[in-house]
Protein backbone atom coordinates (compact mmCIF):
# COMPACT_ATOMS: atom_id res chain seq x y z
CA UNK A 1 0.00 0.00 0.00
CA UNK A 2 1.50 3.34 -1.08
CA UNK A 3 1.31 6.59 0.87
CA UNK A 4 -1.48 8.05 -1.27
CA UNK A 5 -3.72 5.03 -0.72
CA UNK A 6 -3.08 5.06 3.02
CA UNK A 7 -3.86 8.80 3.12
CA UNK A 8 -7.14 8.26 1.27
CA UNK A 9 -8.09 5.52 3.72
CA UNK A 10 -7.18 7.78 6.64
CA UNK A 11 -9.31 10.59 5.19
CA UNK A 12 -12.20 8.22 4.57
CA UNK A 13 -12.16 6.96 8.13
CA UNK A 14 -11.73 10.51 9.37
CA UNK A 15 -14.75 11.70 7.36
CA UNK A 16 -16.74 8.79 8.71
CA UNK A 17 -15.63 9.73 12.20
CA UNK A 18 -16.89 13.29 11.66
CA UNK A 19 -20.17 11.95 10.31
CA UNK A 20 -20.44 9.66 13.30
CA UNK A 21 -19.92 12.62 15.64
CA UNK A 22 -22.52 14.67 13.74
CA UNK A 23 -24.92 11.73 13.86
CA UNK A 24 -24.48 11.34 17.61
CA UNK A 25 -24.81 15.10 18.08
CA UNK A 26 -28.06 15.11 16.14
CA UNK A 27 -29.38 12.10 18.06
CA UNK A 28 -28.67 13.87 21.36
CA UNK A 29 -30.54 16.97 20.19
CA UNK A 30 -33.43 14.80 19.05
CA UNK A 31 -33.52 13.00 22.40
CA UNK A 32 -33.68 16.36 24.23
CA UNK A 33 -36.43 17.70 21.97
CA UNK A 34 -40.06 17.53 23.00
CA UNK A 35 -41.70 14.86 20.77
CA UNK A 36 -44.79 17.04 20.42
CA UNK A 37 -42.70 19.91 19.02
CA UNK A 38 -40.99 18.69 15.81
CA UNK A 39 -37.94 20.53 14.46
CA UNK A 40 -37.82 20.58 10.63
CA UNK A 41 -34.28 22.03 10.71
CA UNK A 42 -32.95 19.22 12.90
CA UNK A 43 -34.75 16.58 10.88
CA UNK A 44 -33.33 17.95 7.63
CA UNK A 45 -29.87 18.13 9.18
CA UNK A 46 -30.08 14.47 10.23
CA UNK A 47 -31.35 13.38 6.82
CA UNK A 48 -28.44 15.16 5.14
CA UNK A 49 -25.93 13.52 7.46
CA UNK A 50 -27.41 10.09 6.74
CA UNK A 51 -27.24 10.70 3.00
CA UNK A 52 -23.62 11.76 3.32
CA UNK A 53 -22.72 8.36 4.80
CA UNK A 54 -23.50 6.73 1.47
CA UNK A 55 -21.86 9.46 -0.59
CA UNK A 56 -18.70 9.36 1.52
CA UNK A 57 -18.33 5.65 0.87
CA UNK A 58 -18.94 6.13 -2.86
CA UNK A 59 -16.42 8.98 -3.18
CA UNK A 60 -13.84 7.05 -1.13
CA UNK A 61 -14.11 4.05 -3.45
CA UNK A 62 -13.69 6.32 -6.49
CA UNK A 63 -10.58 7.96 -5.02
CA UNK A 64 -9.09 4.58 -4.16
CA UNK A 65 -9.60 3.38 -7.74
CA UNK A 66 -7.59 6.32 -9.10
CA UNK A 67 -8.07 8.22 -12.36
CA UNK A 68 -10.56 5.75 -13.84
CA UNK A 69 -12.87 5.77 -10.84
CA UNK A 70 -12.76 9.55 -10.41
CA UNK A 71 -13.45 10.34 -14.08
CA UNK A 72 -16.29 7.80 -14.30
CA UNK A 73 -17.87 9.04 -11.05
CA UNK A 74 -17.94 12.68 -12.13
CA UNK A 75 -18.98 11.80 -15.69
CA UNK A 76 -22.00 10.01 -14.25
CA UNK A 77 -22.66 12.95 -11.90
CA UNK A 78 -22.49 15.39 -14.84
CA UNK A 79 -24.88 13.24 -16.89
CA UNK A 80 -27.43 13.09 -14.05
CA UNK A 81 -27.04 16.81 -13.26
CA UNK A 82 -27.38 17.79 -16.94
CA UNK A 83 -30.57 15.75 -17.19
CA UNK A 84 -31.99 17.43 -14.07
CA UNK A 85 -31.06 20.90 -15.30
CA UNK A 86 -32.54 20.47 -18.77
CA UNK A 87 -35.74 19.01 -17.33
CA UNK A 88 -36.58 22.50 -16.04
CA UNK A 89 -35.82 24.30 -19.30
CA UNK A 90 -37.94 25.19 -22.34
CA UNK A 91 -37.35 22.79 -25.22
CA UNK A 92 -39.13 21.97 -28.50
CA UNK A 93 -38.72 19.27 -31.15
CA UNK A 94 -36.20 21.45 -33.01
CA UNK A 95 -33.79 21.08 -30.07
CA UNK A 96 -33.73 17.27 -30.05
CA UNK A 97 -30.59 16.95 -32.16
CA UNK A 98 -28.67 19.53 -30.15
CA UNK A 99 -29.74 17.85 -26.89
CA UNK A 100 -28.61 14.46 -28.21
CA UNK A 101 -25.25 15.99 -29.10
CA UNK A 102 -24.99 17.57 -25.64
CA UNK A 103 -25.57 14.27 -23.85
CA UNK A 104 -23.84 11.79 -26.15
CA UNK A 105 -21.08 13.82 -27.80
CA UNK A 106 -20.18 16.98 -25.88
CA UNK A 107 -20.35 15.43 -22.39
CA UNK A 108 -18.30 12.26 -23.11
CA UNK A 109 -15.78 14.20 -25.20
CA UNK A 110 -15.22 16.69 -22.38
CA UNK A 111 -14.41 13.87 -19.98
CA UNK A 112 -12.32 12.07 -22.62
CA UNK A 113 -10.18 15.19 -22.93
CA UNK A 114 -9.89 15.35 -19.14
CA UNK A 115 -8.93 11.64 -19.05
CA UNK A 116 -6.20 12.28 -21.65
CA UNK A 117 -4.96 15.37 -19.83
CA UNK A 118 -5.50 17.64 -22.84
CA UNK A 119 -6.00 20.85 -20.91
CA UNK A 120 -5.86 22.95 -24.06
CA UNK A 121 -9.00 21.17 -25.27
CA UNK A 122 -11.10 20.66 -22.16
CA UNK A 123 -10.54 24.31 -21.19
CA UNK A 124 -12.17 25.62 -24.40
CA UNK A 125 -14.23 22.76 -25.85
CA UNK A 126 -17.58 23.67 -24.24
CA UNK A 127 -17.15 27.48 -23.89
CA UNK A 128 -16.05 27.81 -27.56
CA UNK A 129 -16.82 24.84 -29.80
CA UNK A 130 -20.03 23.55 -28.18
CA UNK A 131 -21.10 27.18 -27.70
CA UNK A 132 -20.92 27.68 -31.47
CA UNK A 133 -22.02 24.25 -32.69
CA UNK A 134 -25.23 23.56 -30.75
CA UNK A 135 -27.00 26.83 -31.69
CA UNK A 136 -26.26 26.06 -35.35
CA UNK A 137 -27.83 22.62 -35.02
CA UNK A 138 -30.96 24.08 -33.42
CA UNK A 139 -31.20 26.94 -35.93
CA UNK A 140 -31.03 24.55 -38.88
CA UNK A 141 -34.28 22.98 -37.68
CA UNK A 142 -36.04 26.24 -38.56
CA UNK A 143 -37.93 26.98 -35.32
CA UNK A 144 -37.35 30.52 -34.02
CA UNK A 145 -39.89 30.33 -31.18
CA UNK A 146 -38.08 31.32 -27.94
CA UNK A 147 -34.85 30.43 -29.78
CA UNK A 148 -32.51 32.61 -27.71
CA UNK A 149 -33.96 31.33 -24.42
CA UNK A 150 -33.73 27.69 -25.55
CA UNK A 151 -30.13 28.05 -26.70
CA UNK A 152 -29.03 30.03 -23.64
CA UNK A 153 -30.53 27.47 -21.26
CA UNK A 154 -28.72 24.62 -23.01
CA UNK A 155 -25.44 26.54 -22.91
CA UNK A 156 -25.87 27.31 -19.23
CA UNK A 157 -26.70 23.68 -18.47
CA UNK A 158 -23.53 22.47 -20.20
CA UNK A 159 -21.35 25.10 -18.57
CA UNK A 160 -22.63 24.39 -15.07
CA UNK A 161 -23.12 20.63 -15.03
CA UNK A 162 -20.40 19.47 -17.42
CA UNK A 163 -17.70 22.12 -17.88
CA UNK A 164 -17.49 23.23 -14.24
CA UNK A 165 -17.91 19.76 -12.75
CA UNK A 166 -15.21 18.32 -15.04
CA UNK A 167 -12.70 20.60 -13.30
CA UNK A 168 -12.83 18.23 -10.32
CA UNK A 169 -11.20 15.25 -12.11
CA UNK A 170 -9.10 17.77 -14.10
CA UNK A 171 -7.17 18.37 -10.86
CA UNK A 172 -5.46 15.04 -11.60
CA UNK A 173 -3.71 16.70 -14.56
CA UNK A 174 -1.94 19.46 -12.63
CA UNK A 175 1.77 18.75 -12.36
CA UNK A 176 2.95 20.06 -8.98
CA UNK A 177 6.62 19.92 -8.01
CA UNK A 178 7.28 17.32 -5.32
CA UNK A 179 3.65 16.22 -5.24
CA UNK A 180 3.94 13.34 -7.67
CA UNK A 181 0.84 11.18 -8.14
CA UNK A 182 -0.92 12.57 -5.07
CA UNK A 183 -3.18 14.95 -7.04
CA UNK A 184 -6.15 12.73 -6.24
CA UNK A 185 -5.87 14.09 -2.70
CA UNK A 186 -6.67 17.57 -4.03
CA UNK A 187 -10.10 16.22 -4.99
CA UNK A 188 -10.58 14.90 -1.48
CA UNK A 189 -9.54 18.28 -0.04
CA UNK A 190 -11.92 20.21 -2.31
CA UNK A 191 -14.93 17.97 -1.64
CA UNK A 192 -14.37 17.83 2.12
CA UNK A 193 -13.92 21.57 2.75
CA UNK A 194 -16.78 22.62 0.45
CA UNK A 195 -19.30 20.04 1.60
CA UNK A 196 -18.53 20.23 5.32
CA UNK A 197 -18.49 24.02 5.10
CA UNK A 198 -21.94 23.84 3.49
CA UNK A 199 -23.24 21.43 6.12
CA UNK A 200 -21.99 23.60 8.98
CA UNK A 201 -23.28 26.77 7.31
CA UNK A 202 -26.71 25.16 7.14
CA UNK A 203 -26.61 24.18 10.81
CA UNK A 204 -25.29 27.49 12.19
CA UNK A 205 -27.44 29.54 9.81
CA UNK A 206 -30.59 27.96 11.20
CA UNK A 207 -29.37 28.16 14.78
CA UNK A 208 -27.88 31.64 15.07
CA UNK A 209 -28.48 33.25 11.67
CA UNK A 210 -30.45 36.49 11.65
CA UNK A 211 -29.51 38.52 8.56
CA UNK A 212 -30.47 36.88 5.28
CA UNK A 213 -28.14 37.42 2.33
CA UNK A 214 -30.83 37.24 -0.35
CA UNK A 215 -34.20 37.24 1.44
CA UNK A 216 -36.24 36.55 -1.67
CA UNK A 217 -34.12 33.61 -2.79
CA UNK A 218 -32.41 31.68 -0.03
CA UNK A 219 -32.53 31.16 3.75
CA UNK A 220 -28.74 31.60 3.92
CA UNK A 221 -27.60 34.21 6.44
CA UNK A 222 -24.42 36.22 6.77
CA UNK A 223 -23.88 34.75 10.25
CA UNK A 224 -24.29 31.19 9.01
CA UNK A 225 -22.05 31.80 6.01
CA UNK A 226 -19.35 33.34 8.21
CA UNK A 227 -19.44 30.34 10.53
CA UNK A 228 -19.39 27.94 7.60
CA UNK A 229 -16.42 29.62 5.91
CA UNK A 230 -14.45 29.85 9.18
CA UNK A 231 -15.15 26.16 9.85
CA UNK A 232 -14.08 25.30 6.29
CA UNK A 233 -10.84 27.24 6.79
CA UNK A 234 -10.20 25.36 10.02
CA UNK A 235 -10.84 22.05 8.27
CA UNK A 236 -8.55 23.18 5.44
CA UNK A 237 -5.78 23.93 7.92
CA UNK A 238 -6.19 20.48 9.49
CA UNK A 239 -5.98 18.90 6.02
CA UNK A 240 -2.94 20.91 4.92
CA UNK A 241 -0.78 17.76 5.15
CA UNK A 242 -2.51 16.23 2.09
CA UNK A 243 -1.94 19.33 -0.07
CA UNK A 244 1.07 21.10 -1.57
CA UNK A 245 -0.24 24.43 -0.25
CA UNK A 246 1.24 24.59 3.23
CA UNK A 247 -0.94 25.37 6.22
CA UNK A 248 -1.66 29.03 5.41
CA UNK A 249 -2.20 28.27 1.73
CA UNK A 250 -4.59 25.45 2.63
CA UNK A 251 -6.54 27.75 4.96
CA UNK A 252 -6.79 30.42 2.23
CA UNK A 253 -7.77 27.92 -0.48
CA UNK A 254 -10.43 26.39 1.77
CA UNK A 255 -11.85 29.81 2.60
CA UNK A 256 -12.01 31.02 -1.00
CA UNK A 257 -13.51 27.84 -2.45
CA UNK A 258 -16.01 27.46 0.38
CA UNK A 259 -17.14 31.09 0.02
CA UNK A 260 -17.50 30.84 -3.76
CA UNK A 261 -19.39 27.58 -3.37
CA UNK A 262 -21.89 29.14 -0.97
CA UNK A 263 -22.59 31.99 -3.38
CA UNK A 264 -23.03 29.35 -6.09
CA UNK A 265 -25.69 27.77 -3.92
CA UNK A 266 -27.55 31.09 -3.91
CA UNK A 267 -27.34 31.28 -7.72
CA UNK A 268 -28.95 27.85 -8.04
CA UNK A 269 -31.55 28.84 -5.45
CA UNK A 270 -32.46 31.75 -7.74
CA UNK A 271 -32.90 29.36 -10.67
CA UNK A 272 -35.12 27.04 -8.62
CA UNK A 273 -37.17 29.98 -7.40
CA UNK A 274 -37.57 31.16 -11.01
CA UNK A 275 -38.78 27.69 -12.00
CA UNK A 276 -41.01 27.31 -8.94
CA UNK A 277 -39.39 24.16 -7.55
CA UNK A 278 -37.82 23.32 -4.19
CA UNK A 279 -35.33 20.70 -5.42
CA UNK A 280 -33.94 19.73 -8.80
CA UNK A 281 -35.13 16.16 -8.19
CA UNK A 282 -35.70 13.74 -5.30
CA UNK A 283 -32.97 11.25 -6.13
CA UNK A 284 -30.90 11.75 -2.96
CA UNK A 285 -32.91 11.56 0.30
CA UNK A 286 -32.89 14.88 2.12
CA UNK A 287 -30.69 16.55 -0.48
CA UNK A 288 -32.78 16.69 -3.64
CA UNK A 289 -30.94 15.77 -6.81
CA UNK A 290 -27.40 15.83 -8.13
CA UNK A 291 -27.56 19.56 -8.91
CA UNK A 292 -28.69 20.26 -5.34
CA UNK A 293 -25.70 18.31 -4.05
CA UNK A 294 -23.19 19.69 -6.56
CA UNK A 295 -24.25 23.35 -6.63
CA UNK A 296 -21.44 24.53 -4.34
CA UNK A 297 -18.83 22.28 -5.99
CA UNK A 298 -19.94 23.51 -9.44
CA UNK A 299 -18.88 27.07 -8.59
CA UNK A 300 -15.91 26.13 -6.39
CA UNK A 301 -14.21 23.58 -8.69
CA UNK A 302 -13.04 25.91 -11.51
CA UNK A 303 -11.79 28.49 -9.00
CA UNK A 304 -9.92 25.84 -7.00
CA UNK A 305 -8.49 24.33 -10.20
CA UNK A 306 -7.20 27.60 -11.64
CA UNK A 307 -5.79 28.89 -8.35
CA UNK A 308 -3.93 25.60 -7.88
CA UNK A 309 -2.72 25.64 -11.48
CA UNK A 310 -1.60 29.28 -11.33
CA UNK A 311 0.22 29.21 -7.98
CA UNK A 312 1.51 25.65 -7.64
CA UNK A 313 1.92 24.13 -11.10
CA UNK A 314 5.47 23.42 -12.20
Amino acid sequence: MDNTTSDILMLSFGAMGILLALTMFGEVLQAQRNPSNPSPVLETFMTRVKSWWGMTILISLALLSGRFGVVVLFLFASFAALREFLTLTAKVRADHYSLALAFFAVLPLQYFFVWCGWDGLYSVFIPVYAFLLLPIVSALRGNANRYLIRVAETQWALMMTVFCVSHVPALLNIDIAGYGERSVLLIAFLVIVVQLGDLLEYFFGRRIGKTRIAPGLSPKTWEGMACGVVCAMGIGGLLAWITPFGIFGAIAMAGVTSLVGMFGNIVFAAIKRDRGVKDWSHLIPGQGGFVDQLDSVIFAAPIFYHLTRFFWRV
